[in-house]
């Protein structure tokens, strides 16, 4: 007969202890990878819209921000050799403060022809009162509301000549948390034919006009 082995109470309730202590980590272990699995399964969701980072200019005071376009420069100010006018809307008044905001110039503008996008505001009361106004003796064709963004903007045409030179406009004004904005399709330029030989442009006018029109569509209203 094999002799009884006694075990004493208290080791019994150590290597219970110790088992114990042992399987806990394990336990933290399996809820860990749990949690990960669920990550995994249900991500979080991508960033899109506009809070992505998908701007080349933004300007969250004013609330309006520009879209990458292809072909156009992006500038912040409206002083250019080839135009003369930097002011910040076509036909302001001299007395009329505001500020030049930003301009995307289209690529190959010269001298001979050129072409902007050009977006400036102006807080100064006379302006926001008078901001949907078309300048007086420059509209050729009746203004019409056109949306940008979503947005309500007064749309008219106008234009200026010389001799040789020219500028036509297709403007564009909202007023917007008590200022005025206004956007301006800009194409300026010298006639082609009153160099000696004639010049050659960059591009067309219509052509010009087109692609201002594509870089409109860049135009973020974002508050």
């Amino acid at each position: 007969m094999k002799p009884i082995v006694r075990i004493p109470l208290f080791a019994i309730l150590a290597a219970a202890l110790f088992a114990g202590c042992e399987r806990a980590p394990e336990q933290e272990d399996v809820e860990a990878a749990t949690r990960n699995a669920a990550e995994i399964a249900d991500p979080a969701p991508p960033v899109t819209g506009r809070e992505a980072p998908q701007f080349q200019f933004s300007d969250d005071e004013i609330g309006l921000a520009l879209a990458p376009t292809t072909g156009f420069t992006l500038k912040r100010d409206f002083t250019r050799d080839y135009l003369s006018a930097g002011a910040w809307k076509t036909f302001a008044e001299p007395d009329m403060r505001g500020e030049p905001l930003v301009a995307l110039v289209l690529d190959g503008s010269d001298k001979i022809t050129a072409a902007e996008l050009r977006i400036g505001t102006s807080t100064d009361s006379h302006a926001v009162v008078t901001c949907l106004d078309p300048p007086e003796g420059a509209t050729t064709e009746d203004p019409d509301e056109v949306r940008i963004d979503g947005q309500p903007f007064m749309h008219f045409r106008a234009g200026d000549a010389a001799m040789s030179h020219y500028q036509s406009v297709d403007a564009y004004r909202h007023v917007r948390n008590e200022r005025c904005i206004a956007i301006d399709l800009l194409v300026a330029g010298t006639r082609p034919e009153v160099y000696d030989p004639p010049a050659t442009p960059p591009f067309d006018e219509a052509t010009a006009r087109a692609r201002l029109q594509e870089a409109l569509g860049a135009v973020r209203i974002t508050r």
